[in-house]
């Protein structure tokens, strides 16, 4: 009996080691080919415990998450008005269907890149053909990136990939293509600013010259409403000098006279040539007693 222990030890590491070739596991975030002899077998993509025949079937494993393929240099397109313009972009993808992914690319992420980088180049260049610098800088660049993700999505569904995202991080001129639209926008820039200030100018002649306008009617209307005060004011004081001297007419004559001779004495300089006995010296010849 012990003589048969190292072929019974060996028999058990046999069965071992098969039972482990046998089995393997399915990682959430992954698919699974089972081949047979080289070819397809079996696709899993629900993850847990499998068993295979050891020797014959062998399984690769393909990544199940979101992947990123990000051009390693911007691509140069031609815009409608015949201008190139550098676009870096990324795509954000995934395997929807191992079997046919298997199928077109071998399982080989490098050879489903370059794919990838030609149906959205083609896109790109398609969508760019259509529209001016402006446009794809900033006026339509969400539907741009809508419209390429689409038309590539179609196509890559045929390698068994689905296009989740195209992205554009980047859209430059070249700097040739820079210093002249720069010149360019400068000019337009001038152009705008010099018809502002006309504009600007036009308006403010027009207000000054509405302002002017307000200022004349204003003052027409002050001095009109004056005159008229001055008038109201001269015609009750003519009234009250009426009245005054309709009472008691001397004395009226006394105090226009005293009126008269204080604006003619008004300055020791003043100098009256007049007749002595002239009415205009009435008052000043009479006493008081006279005067009562």
């Amino acid at each position: 009996m012990q003589r048969n222990l190292p072929f019974i030890a060996a028999f058990v590491l046999a069965l071992l080691a098969a039972a482990a070739m046998s089995m393997y596991t399915v990682d959430q975030r992954r698919y699974a080919i089972v081949f047979q002899l080289g070819e397809i077998k079996d696709v899993i993509a629900e993850p847990g415990l499998y068993f295979k025949w050891p020797l014959i079937q062998n399984v690769r494993s393909f990544d199940k998450r979101i992947l990123t393929y990000d051009a390693p240099e911007p691509e140069r397109f031609i815009t409608s008005e015949k201008k190139p313009v550098l676009v870096d972009a990324f795509v954000k993808w995934r395997i929807v269907d191992v079997r046919q992914y298997y199928i077109s690319v071998q399982g080989d992420e490098a050879l489903a890149h370059v794919r990838l980088s030609q149906t959205v180049n083609a896109g790109l260049r398609d969508e760019f053909s259509k529209r001016s610098v402006h446009d794809v800088v900033s006026g339509e660049r969400e539907k741009i990136m809508d419209e390429v993700r689409t038309k590539a999505d179609a196509d890559t569904r045929a390698i068994g990939v689905q296009i989740v995202d195209v992205r554009l991080k980047r859209v430059d001129l070249p700097q040739e293509v820079s210093e002249s639209v720069y010149r360019r926008m400068e000019t337009e820039r001038k152009r705008v600013a010099n018809e502002l200030r006309s504009t600007g100018a036009a308006e403010a002649e027009k207000i000054k010259a509405d302002a002017d306008k307000q200022r004349e009617i204003i003052i027409a209307e002050a001095y009109r409403d004056a005159q008229r005060t001055k008038g109201e004011g001269d015609a009750r004081a003519t009234a009250l000098y009426a009245n005054a001297f309709g009472q008691n007419s001397e004395f009226y004559a006394f105090y226009r006279s005293l009126e008269a001779y204080r604006a003619s004495f008004r300055n020791k300089g003043d100098l009256l040539v007049v007749e002595p006995g002239t009415e205009f010296f009435k008052y000043l010849k009479s006493t008081g007693r006279d005067a009562k």
